[in-house]
């Protein structure tokens, strides 16, 4: 069966769902809605929800020249989302729940306590995505004026992953025995100290949380590049990726399990995620209509900006909307994204405003709209022909955009036998199906 996670970046992931009649205000820091969206989630048996996160307002730039166009964007404000999935942790009981956390702006030390922690919290239930900071604003926030490198972060981001990890491991299973008899509580045959010294980091150890239910947190990553392939192919658990024709998903496909391969990993040791944006409707007429609303309702201004990120600093403002896709310069932010732009416009002959509204409506996600069944066709035509196993569905807006894809969608996967009915395990690397991984320190069992 497949495996379905969900991904709720409020107020959603299509930029015009927030401005729908019924969309609800405030979901960005109302705890109650994420919550809701957690419930329902983990009633429709969903692997896990996944929350993306960025550590700077998105417009700032606009901000910083008094611009009013700064208050038109979203996501100016959201809920820190490791301290919100450690919230939800105690309201649910089988859900998965990850976060992310950047290699770039964080230290591993204080990464590693942080999902070792959630992970004990929820019972085996947690999820790091590393990023590496696709945000050149965020550099402001953490002492710098420009952002790292594109091929430096990912160099720091390997060894990131190493030392986290290599602290995850710190404690072998049993190695707390608490023997009061003898006044032993825990048995330092089982105890690992690090002594990591690196190009970046100098970190000592061990990691004073406890090992994890899981054997360690499930790692998610996202990297479409070259560096970034190679990073999810060596270290991941969870790949989300971004196709939008079988034909794409299944080149990257089969390029990551190739990669995996060459790093010594064995088969089904990672598991592949596209995104996928739905806008349902009952019948055809009020699908299409629903999703006619929804691009609407995309201003031409929301359109490049959301664009603006992967521009490599080109001021698409300044650009014929009715023209074509301007050249852009390489970015420094998420490349494989730009690239994917670029290729879009070119081949599908988009001008500007065309290429921005695609853009906008679900990042350059694919988007799918039609009845429950219409959406179930495409989403087991793709996991049939083996180019994912399984999707990250990203909610356009809420309530009914999270609502109609788990109560109407997820019962018809269900009927077709294409997804659970009750999960495998209490643990989020059980219910996908990955096996425990195996620690760097092996200590014979006593």
């Amino acid at each position: 069966m497949m495996n379905l996670l969900g991904m709720w970046h409020p107020p959603g992931s299509h930029s015009g769902g927030w401005r729908m009649p019924e969309a609800i205000p405030g979901t960005d820091t109302t705890y109650e809605y994420y919550l809701d969206v957690a419930r329902l989630a983990e009633a429709a048996k969903l692997d896990a929800l996944f929350f993306a996160d960025v550590a700077v307002t998105q417009s700032i730039d606009l901000l910083e020249r008094n611009d009013p166009a700064a208050g038109l964007f979203p996501r100016a404000v959201a809920l820190e989302p490791m301290s919100l999935i450690t919230a939800l942790a105690g309201q649910t009981s089988r859900l998965g729940l990850v976060a992310t956390g950047s290699t770039t702006y964080n230290e591993p030390y204080n990464i590693a306590r942080r999902f070792a922690a959630i992970d004990q919290i929820s019972g085996g239930r947690s999820g790091w995505n590393l990023v590496t900071s696709q945000f050149e604003a965020e550099a402001g926030n953490y002492g710098a004026d420009t952002h790292m490198p594109h091929a430096e972060r990912y160099r720091r981001a390997n060894e990131f992953f190493d030392v986290v990890s290599g602290l995850w491991d710190s404690w072998d299973e049993g190695a707390m025995v608490e023997e009061k008899e003898s006044a032993r509580f825990f048995d330092p045959a089982k105890a690992h100290i690090l002594n990591h010294r690196g190009k970046y980091f100098s970190v000592k150890g061990p990691l004073n949380e406890g090992r994890s239910p899981q054997g360690r947190p499930i790692v998610a990553q996202a990297g479409a590049s070259g560096p970034g392939r190679d990073l999810a192919a060596r270290v991941a658990d969870v790949v989300f990726s971004a196709q939008s024709t079988i034909e794409e998903a299944k080149a990257f496909y089969d390029d990551i399990q190739v990669q995996a391969a060459a790093h010594g990993r064995p088969a089904g040791s990672l598991k592949i995620f596209p995104g996928l944006c739905p806008v349902v409707g009952k019948t055809r007429e009020e699908a299409e209509a629903h999703y006619l609303q929804l691009q609407e309702l995309i201003t031409d201004d929301q359109a490049l900006r959301t664009m603006q990120r992967i521009s490599g600093g080109l001021d698409l403002t300044k650009f014929p909307l009715d023209g074509p896709l301007p050249d852009l310069p390489i970015s420094n932010g998420a490349q494989a994204r730009q690239k994917r732009l670029i290729e879009m416009a070119r081949r599908d002959n988009l001008t500007l405003r065309q290429v921005g509204r695609r853009f906008a409506e679900s990042r350059s996600h694919n988007l799918v709209w039609g009845t429950p069944q219409m959406i179930a066709d495409v989403m087991q035509e793709w996991f049939e022909e083996e180019v994912c196993d399984g999707f990250c569905i990203l909610f356009p807006y809420y309530r009914r955009g999270v609502t109609d894809f788990l109560e109407l969608v997820v019962p018809e996967l269900q009927r077709r036998g294409l997804f659970r009915t009750e999960y495998e395990g209490r643990t989020l690397r059980q219910n996908l199906g990955l096996s425990m991984p195996p620690t760097r320190f092996k200590t014979a069992v006593k």
